[in-house]
């Protein structure tokens, strides 16, 4: 069984740092009688807690960044003077056209 990956647990370190303090301030509103405003602020950081993840999952994760960074890579090289053929570039890769990510994922 796999636990958590290291990127959920950047994910909740990041949420409770900034939804610690806001369920703090919601719960002595709570406490003082104020329940209007301590309901808002527990509001404020459930919604602060889970920010990070809808953020990563807006922007995509590793993988997505990987892809995105290699096929901006790969366009440039391959759009230098445009004088390498197809051959050529399976050459480069090992004689098949199968990409990097696709090799490592086989690993």
């Amino acid at each position: 069984m796999r636990g958590p990956g290291i990127l959920w647990m950047l994910q909740t370190a990041a949420g409770l740092s900034m939804a610690g303090p806001m369920f703090v301030v919601g719960v002595n509103f709570l406490w003082d009688g104020r329940p209007v405003a301590g309901a808002g602020f527990l509001t404020l950081g459930a919604l602060a807690l889970y920010f990070p993840t809808y953020l990563l999952n807006r922007i995509g994760g590793p993988r997505a960044w990987i892809r995105r960074r290699l096929s901006r890579t790969r366009g440039d090289d391959a759009g230098d003077d445009g004088s390498r053929s197809d051959s050529d570039a399976d050459a480069s890769t090992g004689g098949s056209s199968v990409g990097l990510l696709e090799r490592l994922r086989g690993r």
